[in-house]
């Protein structure tokens, strides 16, 4: 039975990626924070079947006796600093989570469990103002964000323990993937919770940013499983996962609203301080090389996966979807 260690477990990719592993018959760790309120409402549905240890990607000390206390065979590391606004006010903080943790990380397995597979979540923040459409995994990065130059450096410091150390490590750059178990602050849960509550009667107005930026959306259960693909190659090699389309945040509101039966211009007001210091235009990935040599694909389209979040918190607040 493999054993695979998951940090970051509490989050949407991390439950998602769990559920996975475990109907594999994986024996399945989670690293957690010492906290004084637990958040483990994602995988509540399984944590009896979860090993959760106590760690830290501030505290390599805690990572070392993690990784001899579990010893895994395949390693996921999804812990981060991942809310993109949050990482201009907390750019410090951003940078040693998500930049230094994944050398401390890398780190602690090298020393400790060198033959074991690490998987790096990067992100398609990471070419920001892009050099060329769509993104391939040979497009140079050019982050516009605290989060997307720490993602690139957690990217390329992955590529460097691989080279330095023969690692099995490598990185997925996953673009945007969302679920009904997406944070609330994130836009596109934003935008099916307000819907909820609007039709609800909880709320009348949902204030939004810059409607008219594109991002290529894909959900995040199809995406965790390329994730699982990349660990079984016999060679570490850095893959993009995406779905070729890309929508603007207008289209994820016309369909939202849409699908409670409701017209999205009676309800949205655009607030230019939501809007981001260097915004990011034309996020679309070419997935090819992940579609013919992992054999992935997205079972779920834009319109599905829209559905599936609207009527998810459609359900949370005990309201019909028409």
């Amino acid at each position: 039975m493999k054993k695979a260690l998951i940090t970051g477990i509490t989050g949407q990719d991390g439950s998602y990626l769990a559920e996975l592993l475990l109907e594999k018959g994986y024996t399945v760790y989670g690293m957690v924070r010492r906290s004084s309120t637990e958040t483990f409402e994602r995988v509540a549905h399984i944590k009896d079947r979860l090993n959760l240890v106590q760690a830290d990607l501030l505290d390599e000390l805690s990572l070392i006796k993690m990784l001899e206390a579990t010893v895994p065979d395949e390693i996921y590391n999804l812990a981060a600093m991942s809310f993109v606004p949050s990482s201009w006010s907390q750019p410090v903080l951003t940078g040693e989570f998500t930049g230094l943790g994944v050398t401390r990380l890398l780190e602690a397995v090298r020393l400790v469990c060198p033959q074991a597979r690490f998987y790096q979540a990067s992100s398609s923040e990471m070419f920001g103002k892009v050099r060329e459409v769509p993104q391939t995994e040979l497009t140079p990065f050019h982050p516009r964000s605290p989060y997307g130059v720490a993602k690139a450096y957690g990217h390329f410091i992955t590529v460097n323990y691989r080279e330095s150390y023969g690692l099995h490590a490598l990185s997925g750059i996953l673009f945007n993937h969302e679920s009904p178990r997406r944070g609330k602050e994130f836009v596109t849960r934003k935008i099916t919770d307000g819907v909820a509550r609007i039709k609800a009667g909880l709320q009348d107005k949902l204030p939004m940013g810059n409607i008219e930026a594109k991002r290529d959306w894909g959900f995040a259960g199809d995406y965790v499983r390329a994730m699982w693909l990349m660990l079984q190659q016999p060679e570490p090699e850095e893959y993009i996962i995406a779905s070729g389309k890309n929508h603007s945040v207008r289209e994820f509101l016309e369909l939202a609203f849409a699908c409670a039966g409701l017209h999205w211009e009676d309800h949205v007001v655009v607030d230019s301080s939501l809007m981001r210091p260097a915004e990011v235009e034309h996020l679309l990935g070419d997935a090819s090389k992940a579609r013919t040599r992992l054999g992935w694909k997205a079972d779920v389209d834009f319109p599905s996966l829209v559905r599936l979040m609207v009527d998810a918190d459609l359900q949370r607040y005990g309201v019909g979807n028409k």
